[in-house]
């Protein structure tokens, strides 16, 4: 395994994370302890999850994932052994069965100490070393949208007062980092900025998606990741399993996400995209790699990343995707990735 160092924390994360959010709809107890087990005997020390999992979210779940963690944690005795990173669930249509759903969600003080103490709880844990926006409270592009749309009527808890707050969790410590995720650059930058004005905790990371059909994160995102060490902590590195070529051709296998729930993700499953995956996926071929191992080298080796999140619903595509730490892609295979990147452009956004 390597290891990055988070933000400037001094702690050395895994390069592979292991996200956790099919632990409790598509993975079982057991099959997310079998998990847990062979990432950390292959050097995973970066476990991610959220209040949110599992996923697809619904009532029955809600915080099942997190769960499941803290039994694992109470049961291996390890829990110092692991950097454990979770997210607190912002505004969103739905979610009624989160803290009175949505508009009532948010980074308010009264939010932040109600999620903060139920994930401890359920994660049997006094802390967590890296505690993330899961998306922000402004109306901005997020999941699946690319344009910016101005509400002079959005209404959000300032980011100062977002940063307050945080800080009161990290005094108590029931938090020691804190990070973005499904942010924009104007939101890094904000965030830092406001953070260093008033002497309040710093973000270390962001977490968006970033994969070889969505580098998006290309464009502004990763100039503000490289020179404010503000690192990437990559999801969705195969589109939704997209890049796994497991869905070509209009293949449904059994307990996949799109045959489960084939009109969620639909970001993911576009017709630009499919011809890209397919153009992947024989590259992979052409150079005798698994075409999961492939798509995570990828994004393992590019500059901005700190730890790309993986997941896996088999102990087969666990280790396809782990195998992608030990894969350095030549810089021919570089060119012609770019080759297929610059023919179609960010095709599952």
């Amino acid at each position: 395994m390597k290891y990055r160092k988070l933000g400037t924390t001094g702690l050395d994360v895994s390069v592979i994370c292991l996200g956790t959010m099919t632990f409790g709809e598509q993975n079982t107890q057991q099959d997310g302890f079998d998990q847990m087990d062979y990432a950390f005997e292959r050097g995973v020390n970066f476990f991610d999850t959220a209040e949110l999992y599992a996923v697809m979210p619904r009532k029955e779940t809600y915080g099942k994932t997190e769960e499941i963690i803290g039994n694992w944690f109470k049961e291996k005795k390890n829990r110092d052994k692991i950097i454990l990173a979770s997210k607190i669930a912002s505004k969103s249509d739905g979610l009624e069965w989160i803290r009175g759903g949505a508009e009532k969600l948010g980074f308010d003080k009264a939010n932040m100490n109600a999620a903060i103490d139920a994930s401890l709880k359920r994660l049997k844990t006094e802390y967590i070393d890296l505690y993330q926006l899961h998306w922000p409270e402004r109306k901005i592009p997020r999941f699946g949208q690319l344009d910016y749309k101005y509400d002079p009527a959005d209404n959000w808890t300032s980011i100062e007062e977002v940063l307050y707050n945080l800080n009161e969790l990290v005094k108590a410590g029931k938090i020691l980092h804190v990070g973005l995720s499904n942010e924009t650059p104007w939101g890094m930058m904000k965030f830092l900025q406001v953070s260093k004005e008033k002497n309040l905790p710093r973000m270390m990371s962001i977490q968006n998606v970033y994969s070889l059909v969505n580098r998006v994160f290309d464009i502004a995102h990763s100039e503000v990741s490289i020179a404010e060490n503000l690192g990437l902590l990559a999801y969705s590195p195969l589109a939704g399993g997209r890049l796994s070529g497991k869905y070509i051709g209009g293949a449904n296998p059994k307990n996949a996400r799109y045959t489960l729930w084939p009109r969620r993700f639909s970001r993911h499953h576009t017709e630009r995209g499919e011809i890209a995956i397919e153009k992947y996926v024989n590259l992979s071929k052409k150079y005798g790699i698994a075409p999961s191992t492939f798509a995570n080298a990828f994004v393992n080796n590019r500059p901005f990343v700190t730890s790309n999140i993986i997941g896996a619903t088999s102990m087969d595509q666990l280790k396809e995707n782990i195998d992608s730490i030990d894969i350095v892609l030549s810089d021919e295979t570089f060119l012609e990735i770019e080759d297929i990147h610059l023919a179609n452009p960010n095709p599952c956004v």
